[in-house]
């Protein structure tokens, strides 16, 4: 068997009723070289989410169920995925959310185009959805250009479910911080990924769609802001002032995130 180039990196917990349409997507690419591994996180739904998705995967062999025995977070399920995975292009997508059409063929256009070896994360823009995914709640988040290290500590324009890794510019196997669970812990992958000199480049292609729950944009992020918190302190080992002052600095671009849809490659 061939190896695919795309590895499709997707958790879920209780995803029935939604994972259907994000499968769908992920068939409806126009380049068709991937394998997605749908990891069911112990999910208390009776195993409706896993019928579903064995169902797709009793007819399209590059999809893969993985049934986990223990709960372990949307971390370890990525983790569990990642062990499983043979592409080189590590491609994420939460079981909500939608890719369109040209997405892999767009981003592997990209790829393909770079001539920086120290990109080692690719990501696209995306639309923001009601729960629904039927209208904008705001308009597309687009973000176009490099991010460092540095840059990355005041502002992550990363969206996990528009982000590609190429896994051959790692200097080793990297996986997500389970201690995390499922609160800031693809900030912190990204993160390990960049500190020894690898970045991130932004596009402005917006290829995705991300479900957000109609009432719940300014209390998401006011909950993110002790798990930012301990990203700064617990798991980078930052002192107090350094950590106050990123915070500070993720909390501005925070709401101008939610005020405007581009220009965000001047965030502080």
């Amino acid at each position: 068997m061939t190896t695919p180039v795309f590895s499709i990196i997707t958790p879920m917990w209780k995803g029935a009723a939604l994972v259907g349409a994000t499968i769908d997507s992920v068939l409806a690419q126009s380049f068709a070289d991937w394998e997605m591994i749908i990891v069911d996180d112990c999910s208390p739904d009776g195993g409706a989410g896993a019928a579903v998705v064995q169902s797709y995967a009793d007819k399209d062999s590059r999809i893969k169920l993985i049934r986990a025995s223990v709960n372990r977070g949307s971390s370890g399920a990525r983790n569990q995925a990642m062990e499983a995975a043979t592409g080189r292009y590590f491609a994420f997508l939460d079981s909500d959310d939608i890719w369109h059409n040209d997405y892999l063929s767009t981003m592997m256009k990209h790829i393909k185009e770079n001539k920086d070896e120290s990109v080692a994360i690719f990501f696209a823009s995306y639309r923001r959805m009601n729960s629904l995914c039927d209208a904008e709640l705001l308009t597309p988040y687009v973000f176009t250009g490099k991010r460092t290290y540095k840059q990355l500590l005041r502002h992550c324009p990363i969206f996990p479910s528009a982000a590609i890794v190429d896994t051959a510019k790692l200097p080793g196997k990297i996986l997500f911080n389970e201690a995390l669970k499922a609160l800031r812990d693809d900030y912190a992958y990204w993160l390990e990924i960049m500190k020894n000199g690898l970045t991130a480049f932004g596009y402005g292609d917006v290829l995705v769609d991300y479900r957000m729950r109609d009432d719940s944009m300014t209390a998401s992020k006011t909950k993110m802001i002790k798990p930012q918190w301990n990203i700064y302190r617990k798991v980078l080992k930052m002192n107090v002032f350094s950590s106050a002052w990123y915070l500070f600095c993720w909390g501005v671009n925070g709401l101008k995130k939610y005020k405007f849809s581009k220009g965000e490659k001047n965030s502080i």
